[in-house]
């Protein structure tokens, strides 16, 4: 008996030895294969904590938005991408339109998120998820401009600011997702002459991008211009002495505060259509909710959370204070793209 039990054990041995060392293997070979737009060295430790926490491996996929639209068309199904995080609303919702996301079903992200910072839901589930966000504000020069000149949106093309404005492009999606938050309070027809207005308005042609406009302000190219709100904490907590210097020439306005409030884009994530780790791409958009990684979008890269309940410990965003955020959905905002460009295109804006 006791040899026939040693021969009948030994192969069950051998066989749970050789699923033991399938089932390590197969956790060894977890991957997430994500296509990020977010070229900010302070998501290294975002993506590290991730693996150590879940032991999922991420290969990582970097350009611009651009970019990574385009690359996810030419694949195909053929595309390892199972997560695409991208930097504007405006960006997000065209690609949802062009079929590039495959909408989920998850209750903790629709705990998380608030639903003005989220694709709007269908049967199938929700395309994509706003993980952090920034504000579009005002800046000006404060030896040229006296702050009530600009405290709302529409001041910018107003005749009191002729030869004053600086903008980056104004098909940039930055710009795109703000003209169409206007769009959407304003119409078509004030949006449009809102907009001719800024074109008139112009100390020069829009060119470069929104650290350009705050440095050109503050030498006195010109004497406002428009920035999202992280490229501008990002010179308040720098160490160079022209961004120091910059940053004390000039004035910051969260504009609307006495109407619909200012303007919010959002920073976001989607799983994509083709995802082969669809499990994986769900866990990974999850964690970007937690509050270990919404502490990392505030503290490391300047931006609000959109988990609400998450306060950053972020001296710059401390120190630019509470302001009226506009509620209507970053959705909305994105759809109206389309009909903006057209307008910018009447109006001469480049």
């Amino acid at each position: 008996m006791r040899n026939l039990a040693s021969s009948l054990t030994r192969p069950l041995l051998s066989l749970g030895l050789c699923l033991g060392l399938a089932a390590t293997a197969q956790a060894q070979d977890q991957v997430l294969n994500l296509y990020s737009a977010r070229h900010y060295q302070t998501d290294e430790a975002l993506y590290a904590n991730f693996t150590k926490t879940t032991g999922i491996r991420i290969n990582r996929v970097d350009t611009d938005d651009a970019g990574l639209l385009a690359r996810l068309k030419s694949e195909g199904s053929a595309s390892p991408a199972d997560v695409v995080l991208l930097v504007d609303a405006a960006r997000l919702w065209k690609a949802e339109e062009e079929g590039l996301f495959l909408p989920v079903k998850s209750s903790l992200l629709n705990q998380r998120i608030p639903e003005q910072l989220r694709a709007k839901e269908s049967e199938q589930g929700t395309a994509w998820f706003g993980l952090s966000t920034r504000a579009r504000v005002i800046v000006y020069n404060k030896m040229s401009v006296k702050k009530e000149d600009v405290l709302n949106y529409e001041d910018l093309g107003a005749a009191k600011n002729k030869g004053r404005l600086c903008t980056r492009s104004g098909s940039h999606p930055y710009n795109l997702s703000l003209f169409g938050s206007v769009y959407e309070h304003l119409g078509a027809a004030a949006t449009e002459q809102w907009l001719k207005g800024m074109v008139l308005n112009m100390a020069r042609e829009p060119k470069g991008g929104d650290t350009d406009q705050i440095k050109a302000v503050a030498s006195g190219e010109c004497a406002i211009a428009i920035t999202n709100t992280y490229y501008l904490a990002r010179m308040m907590r720098s160490e160079k002495p022209d961004d120091r210097s910059s940053v004390e020439k000039i004035g910051v306005v969260f504009p609307n505060q006495q109407s619909w409030g200012t303007h919010i884009n959002i920073a976001g994530g989607a799983v994509a259509r083709h995802a082969k780790n669809r499990a994986n791409a769900i866990k990974f958009l999850e964690y970007l909710s937690s509050d270990a990684a919404q502490a990392y979008f505030a503290n490391g890269n300047n931006e609000w959370p959109a988990v609400a309940s998450v306060r950053p410990a972020n001296p710059a965003l401390e120190a630019l204070g509470r302001f009226k955020s506009e509620t209507i959905p970053v959705a909305v905002v994105g759809s109206h793209q389309p009909k903006v460009q057209q307008i910018l295109d009447r109006v001469g804006y480049k």
